[in-house]
Parts: C-alpha cells; sequence; structure tokens
C-alpha cells in the first residue's frame, strides 16, 4: 500500500510540474519577453499590449480603454484635464464598451434610425449630436418608464401635449419617432435659449429646468461640469459623449460586424386618414400586411380601432410591398 501510495504521490508530482509548465507555456508573452517566471510574465503581460489595437480587439482579456485627448458635446468641449471629469468619462467608456452585447444592439438600431432622426435634428437647429441622447434615453426602442415617460425620447405626458402631441389612450404620438423628435426639439431649443450651453440644455433634460436651475443657484457655478448632481443627472452628459465616441468609431472600440449584420428601415408610404376606422386587422389586411405589422410601423395608435370623432388627418406609414409575407385572411 505504501508503495501505491509513493507511485501515486510521483504520478502527482509530474502532473503538477507538466500543468504548471504549460500554464507558462500557454500565456501570451510579449515578443521582447525572455526568461521569465510566471507571475513576472502576468505582470508585463498588459505592457506588451499596449498600443496594439489588434490585441485589444481580438484578445480574450479585459483592458483599460485609453482615454481620447478631447471630447466636446455639441462643439462644447470637456475639461478633461480635471480628474473627476476624466474619471466620470472614463467610467461611461467601460460601462458601454464592455456590456458588448447593448453596444452592438445600439450600432445595429442606429443604422435604421439615425437616418429618421438625424435630418429633423438639423432642420431644426440642434446640434447633430442630441442624436445620443434618444440613445442613452430608450436604446432606440419604444420604451415605457416606470414614471410614464414614453416613446424614443421619453416624454412624459404633460410634457409631450405642452409640446403639441396628441396624447390618449387611441393615440399617442410620443411613440410617433418623426413627431416625438421634432417635440424634444421644441424643449432642447427652449432650454439651450435659457441656459445658453447646449450641455446644460441636455442636463436639463433629464433633470427638468427648475431642476437644473435650482442647482446653479445654489452651487453658485455655471457649468454643467462643476455641478454636484445625483447619480442619474451627474452621469448623464458622460453617458452621451462615451456612446458618441463608441458609435462614432466602433472598430475602435472592439465592435466587429458588417453591414448586413445593421438593422434596415423598411420603405414606407404614407396613407391620409380622415375619419374614424373600426378596425385596424381589416384595415392592414386592405393593403396586405397584418395587424402585427400595421403596429410595427404606427406604434402610435394606442388601440385597435381610431375614435378620431373631430375628423383630424393622421397619417398611417405602409410598408411597400416585397418586405413582408402577404397578409392571410383577406
Amino acid at each position: 500500500m505504501k508503495a501505491i501510495k509513493s507511485i501515486f504521490a510521483g504520478v502527482g508530482i509530474v502532473a503538477v510540474a507538466l500543468f504548471s509548465v504549460q500554464a507558462v507555456q500557454d500565456a501570451p508573452i510579449s515578443n521582447n519577453t525572455t526568461s521569465q517566471d510566471a507571475g513576472q510574465v502576468q505582470k508585463t503581460e498588459a505592457k506588451s499590449q499596449e498600443g496594439n489595437p489588434k490585441n485589444l480587439v481580438q484578445g480574450y482579456n479585459v483592458y483599460a480603454i485609453p482615454l481620447p485627448k478631447s471630447v466636446n458635446f455639441a462643439g462644447e468641449p470637456a475639461p478633461l484635464n480635471d480628474p473627476d471629469i476624466r474619471e466620470r468619462l472614463d467610467r461611461e467608456l467601460l460601462v458601454n464598451t464592455y456590456w458588448q452585447s447593448n453596444g452592438l444592439l445600439l450600432i445595429k438600431r442606429a443604422n435604421k434610425y439615425f437616418p429618421i432622426i438625424e435630418p429633423i435634428l438639423k432642420k431644426e437647429g440642434i446640434p447633430d449630436d442630441f442624436k445620443y441622447l434618444a440613445v442613452i434615453e430608450s436604446g432606440l426602442t419604444h420604451a415605457v418608464s416606470p414614471a410614464g415617460a414614453r416613446g424614443f425620447w421619453q416624454l412624459m405626458p404633460g410634457t409631450g401635449k405642452d409640446l403639441g402631441l396628441e396624447v390618449n389612450d387611441n393615440v399617442d404620438e410620443r411613440y410617433n419617432v418623426e413627431k416625438a423628435t421634432v417635440a424634444a426639439c421644441k424643449y432642447l431649443k427652449d432650454s439651450k435659449k435659457k441656459w445658453g450651453t447646449w450641455t446644460l440644455a441636455a442636463a436639463a433634460y433629464n433633470a427638468g429646468n427648475r431642476g437644473i436651475d435650482r442647482r446653479l443657484e445654489e452651487q453658485d457655478v455655471a457649468s454643467y461640469y462643476d455641478l454636484l448632481l445625483g447619480e442619474e443627472t451627474g452621469r448623464y452628459v458622460f453617458r452621451i459623449l462615451a456612446l458618441k465616441e463608441i458609435m462614432g468609431d466602433p472598430a475602435k472600440f472592439g465592435f466587429n460586424y458588417t453591414q448586413d449584420d445593421l438593422y434596415q428601415e423598411v420603405p414606407t408610404y404614407k396613407v391620409k386618414v380622415d375619419t374614424a376606422v373600426t378596425n385596424f386587422v381589416k384595415f392592414a389586411q386592405g393593403y396586405d400586411i397584418n395587424y402585427k405589422i400595421l403596429k410595427i410601423h404606427n406604434p402610435w395608435l394606442r388601440e385597435d380601432h381610431l375614435n378620431n370623432s373631430s375628423g383630424k388627418e393622421y397619417f398611417i406609414e405602409i410598408p411597400k410591398s416585397g418586405y413582408y409575407s402577404p397578409a392571410v385572411g383577406n
């Protein structure tokens, strides 16, 4: 028995030794590294990766994200010489780079929806960077917040109505990307007029004009970057800056995809409706689509009928033929 134990012990020692050798051999070693022990290899490996984009994209390790030399929101520079500002931007770059699945979804959706949002921002005189505000508000989905904000721009019911949108159980134009974007532009222009900077206008979109006004007065400062704010508003502009960096150059941050991977907007045409519609299932079938497809392209229609007692003109989006299977049941 002792002999057998001695044999097993010997085999165990050899196995451990072989495993250790293999672990050292498998460790990625810099071309400049000579003979070093395994611990030293691990310490120097991170240094060997510096300045090597290929390793950043293809490696299986976690890397720090180099901060850009300068960043700006709507042409207004962020003071990256301030260590607090650098740390807050670094946090958002790390969080959004390493949340890879969400990052890819945002990139895919942006290809579909930015072409709708960008021309409206330009027409309304709003800087293009505000498209990233919609990204952080809703992820470019028709999100619903616990407080009742809805749509790409996360407008509250009262705010939506004040900005000219129809909001009720039958029709909710906060879900209409084009109309909600125009409404958000109105709010942002009012805030810019009040505060004088687009950065504060963005912060006020989250905290409200009165909230920002109160904080500026209490703390006797004039810049977003000088304000001590709560968690959400304190991160707000930095999240926009981070996503602007990442989505502006995804490959730099390790996101790999082809054009075919991106979501595409289905071409549509508009049908004017100025009467009530009693059954949208039958309405959809009349255009060779089903109710689901009708609602995908018109999420602002909240019920399966349209009251329209006032005879208001609505424009319903109908997808062009060839993109969906023909409707069944008509």
